[in-house]
C-alpha cells in the first residue's frame, strides 16, 4: 500500500517551504532548484521527493530532464485549514483597532 505524505509534514521544514517558493515562480529541473541551497543535491533531491510524494510539486518530464512545477491546488488544502484562523486573527484585530480609536478619542478630548 503506497501511503501519501501529509502537506503540512512537507511545508514544516524551512528548505522545503523555500522549495515551494523557487517553483513557484518558474518551473525548475532538480539540478536548478539544487543550485539555490549549500547541501547536497542527494538532499535535496529527498526534499523534492518528500513535496511530490504529498503532490505539492508535480514532475514533467521534457526531453531528458524533469521539470518540478507547483501544484497550487494542493496547497489549497493550507489555505482551507487556516481559514477559520485567519478569521479569528482579524476579528481579533479588528477589536484591537476600535479599542485603540476609543482610546484615541479619549486622549484628544
Amino acid at each position: 500500500m503506497e501511503t501519501r505524505r501529509d502537506v503540512f509534514q512537507a511545508i514544516a521544514d524551512p528548505t522545503r517551504r523555500t522549495i515551494l517558493t523557487l517553483v513557484a515562480l518558474q518551473a525548475m529541473t532538480p539540478g536548478a532548484i539544487a543550485d539555490n541551497f549549500d547541501s547536497s543535491r542527494q538532499t535535496i533531491s529527498k526534499h523534492i521527493q518528500i513535496l511530490t510524494e504529498c503532490q505539492l510539486l508535480k514532475q514533467e518530464q521534457v526531453g531528458r530532464e524533469i521539470y518540478y512545477h507547483f501544484n497550487p491546488k494542493k496547497m489549497k488544502e493550507v489555505n482551507d485549514w487556516l481559514q477559520p484562523f485567519r478569521q479569528m486573527w482579524e476579528d481579533r484585530f479588528d477589536r484591537i483597532d476600535k479599542i485603540l480609536g476609543q482610546m484615541k478619542k479619549k486622549n484628544t478630548k
